[in-house]
């Protein structure tokens, strides 16, 4: 490629901010949750890069053929990947596992998905177009090329919403969550594109659920707690099994197993049958431990305890049934009862249709 800006180079990102952040010129847009992407294209060349820098070229087939036949001919473009799932009697909203099934080694895999779940492309920066290098201009001014360079495109490749109108962001803070987006991005009117570097601000949901201490695993450094397994009841009684609460201190690891000590070794377990569930058998709950391609040979066997300790932990979002991330521990809660900690406590958004948030109507 003989681009202004060569591949490999890393996306501009931004820092967590508690609150909305607020000045002249300030645009606000909507926080995709998908693989953050930058579009590469010299002719009939395209590479896609992903933000650790390695090209996923390979595995959105049906995203180069959108490149090929809608985007300028020369240009680098800053983007998310996302698949957007429609279900009969149900909004379409991004689905963030099935864009996770996309990777795969097997080529006739990769051909199969492409058909099956492809991948919109949502544009919301660029950097160079036909020779010019535009990453020291000012974001204003780049997002005025970005309109005029894809002002014809159609799905399933967009140009993000953008405003510049705080009580619209706030607005679209709460609203947009229902279409499985996790949050806002702001921009400043006179930022450069800095590759590598946090010059942006992102907005995110924080919410806190009391949930059971199931199990744990060891940290891969020693026999100390890497993370407390997490579970919620359902309305039949059935404990699932609903990520994981990590990022604790060395010492506080350490600390953690005397204090889970009293519990290990349960007589019985809710989770006890997992491995009748790895061998494919659907035992209908979520579980900790099954094998899937994702974890390759990971270890991902646990400890079980007595489900009778109870703690407090913050989250950003739910994918289905499950944290979307890593929760993060708060506080034990001896004053609550594992069977209190069901779904019903869980703040459960409005549902939106994503297709709402890709063009927006005030």
């Amino acid at each position: 490629m003989t681009l202004p800006v060569n591949p490999p180079i890393e996306p501009m990102l931004a820092k967590a901010v508690d609150n909305l952040p607020e000045a002249e010129g300030m645009s606000y847009e909507p926080k995709w949750d998908g693989f953050r992407c930058i579009i590469f294209r010299d002719g009939d060349t395209v590479e896609l890069g992903s933000r650790g820098e390695k090209p996923m070229t390979r595995y959105f087939p049906e995203v180069v053929e959108q490149v090929l036949a809608q985007f300028p001919p020369r240009c680098v473009v800053d983007c998310e990947l996302v698949v957007i799932v429609r279900r009969d009697g149900e909004l379409p909203k991004l689905d963030f596992d099935t864009l996770q099934q996309r990777i795969h080694p097997a080529a006739s895999r990769v051909n199969k998905l492409s058909v099956e779940t492809p991948a919109d492309i949502v544009l919301f920066d660029i950097l160079a177009l036909g020779d010019e290098d535009l990453t020291k201009k000012p974001y204003a001014q780049r997002r005025e090329v970005l309109e005029q360079a894809f002002a014809k495109v159609r799905p399933p490749v967009h140009v993000t919403a953008i405003t510049t109108d705080p009580q619209t962001a706030r607005r679209w803070f709460g609203e947009f969550e229902g279409a499985g987006l996790d949050g806002l991005i702001a921009k400043p009117a006179d930022m450069e594109y800095l590759p590598g570097k946090r010059v942006m601000f992102k907005v995110k949901h924080q919410r806190t659920a009391d949930v059971v201490v199931a199990g744990f695993r060891y940290h891969k450094s020693g026999p100390v707690v890497g993370s407390l397994l997490l579970g919620l009841y359902d309305d039949n009684g059935r404990l699932h099994h609903v990520g994981v609460a990590s990022s604790f201190t060395a010492k506080r690891r350490a600390e953690l197993i005397d204090e889970l000590a009293p519990y290990r070794d349960p007589k019985d377990h809710p989770w006890a049958a997992w491995a009748t569930q790895a061998e494919g058998v659907n035992v209908g709950q979520r579980m900790p431990g099954a094998v899937s391609r994702w974890s390759g040979t990971k270890d991902l066997s646990f400890e079980a305890l007595d489900p009778k300790l109870v703690i407090e932990v913050a989250y950003n979002a739910m994918e289905g049934d499950r944290f979307r991330q890593v929760a993060h521990f708060q506080r034990w809660r001896p004053d609550r009862t594992p069977e209190s900690c069901t779904y019903d406590q869980l703040e459960r958004p409005l549902r939106l249709s994503v297709d709402h948030v890709l063009a927006p109507v005030d």
